[in-house]
């Protein structure tokens, strides 16, 4: 069994919306041979908390919108640390990076095909590690600062 067209037609749609909210290293995979809850889940990550709430948003909104979908359960609202939206045929995952590196959802799925994405969405692959490494400089030049080590 593969995701339907209508899986397909969610995911693309969710991608591209959380690609417009600059989600980082978005991916999709059809789960459909091993699950049978659901076709299909998007994985997207973010660099801090609201961004991750702005992406679940702009995913809810065009969803209902261009496709007249609404989650049938939506879960981790409060904290925004890892937002989970179940639309039945897809589940949404939008992370927080740092819980992305941490449950690593892509090595538990990495034996299902990965589905076709927008190329906004391709675009986003690397984008965690490039936000990782320029933190990382940022965090360097400020201790290397005459006092930058005090905060």
């Amino acid at each position: 069994m593969t995701a339907t067209d209508r899986s397909i037609e969610l995911v693309s749609t969710a991608a591209q919306a959380a690609a417009d909210k600059l989600a980082h290293d978005i991916v999709a995979y059809d789960v459909s041979d091993v699950l049978s809850i659901t076709d299909a889940f998007l994985l997207a990550s973010a660099p801090n908390d609201r961004q991750v709430k702005s992406i679940v948003d702009e995913i809810e909104e065009r969803l209902s919108k261009e496709l007249d979908a609404k989650p049938v359960r939506r879960e981790g609202d409060r904290e925004a640390r890892w937002v989970l939206l179940d639309y039945v045929d897809i589940v949404v995952h939008v992370q927080h990076s740092e819980e992305r590196v941490f449950y690593a959802l892509e090595r538990l799925w990495k034996d299902c095909p990965e589905l076709e994405l927008p190329e906004d969405a391709v675009a986003t692959r690397g984008k965690a590690a490039e936000h990782a490494r320029q933190k990382e400089a940022e965090e360097a030049a400020a201790d290397a600062e005459p006092g930058g080590g005090w905060r």
